[in-house]
């Protein structure tokens, strides 16, 4: 199973958590601050870890920050009562595997767990993806264009590689939510519409993601 690293102030959710989690097989550890969680997030090897937001000392926000900054391949799994739609996204948008809203059903805080330890690594598949004139380095988190370094987000980059993955078939905003924002409801807001806006003004022509309507979105090669 996998390595987690829970963490949580809240002593009795956070014993509560890794208990569960150890009788599915994983191995926990608890930090109880933000201080020790990051500490511990980047001097340990862990495959998840579970993150609160509202942490003494460095807040949860930071933590993830600071955390993806140092190591973007990390799976971090959110876990917060501060569950609002804009802090979903924003903890999403910052690169989150998972968002769990407090309170919560413990077996599903489990098979979220277990869903994102059996997902792929970032950086585990293949380098380079490309797809006309863009080519996307999966382990570095970069875009290059016609030969040129352009600077995406993190969920601009998941955006594209998911389009680009599907080149030249229509994308459901559904699955794009999906996908690349993790959730498998409509947040009744338009984040996919503002981050294609985005990412086109950053290709080389904003016709390279074109609208199908109704439906989506599909990225054209030619």
């Amino acid at each position: 199973m996998g390595r987690v690293l829970v963490v949580e102030d809240d002593d009795k959710i956070a014993r509560l958590v890794a208990r569960a989690l150890r009788d599915n097989g994983h191995s926990v550890d608890i930090a109880g601050n933000g201080h020790d969680g990051l500490g511990a997030a980047l001097a340990g090897d862990f495959d998840l870890v579970v993150l609160d937001l509202m942490l003494p000392g460095l807040g949860g926000g930071q933590v993830l920050e600071r955390l993806l900054e140092s190591r973007p391949e990390q799976r971090v799994l959110v876990l917060s009562a501060m569950s609002e739609i804009a802090v979903r996204v924003a903890c999403l948008d910052a690169g989150a595997a998972d968002f769990v809203g407090k309170p919560f059903a413990l077996a599903e805080l489990v098979a979220r767990v277990h869903t994102r330890l059996r997902a792929q690594a970032p950086g585990a598949a293949r380098r380079w993806l490309s797809a006309g004139p863009v080519r996307l380095d999966l382990r570095m988190r970069r875009a290059v264009v016609n030969d040129r370094q352009v600077e995406l987000s993190f969920r601009e980059f998941l955006l594209v590689q998911h389009l680009m993955r599907r080149a030249g078939q229509a994308c459901s905003r559904a699955e794009l939510l999906a996908d690349v924002w993790g959730m498998t409801f409509h947040p009744g807001s338009n984040v996919v519409d503002v981050c294609v806006r985005r990412l086109r003004t950053k290709l080389d022509t904003p016709d390279r993601v074109e609208t199908v309507r109704h439906v989506g979105y599909r990225f054209v090669t030619d």
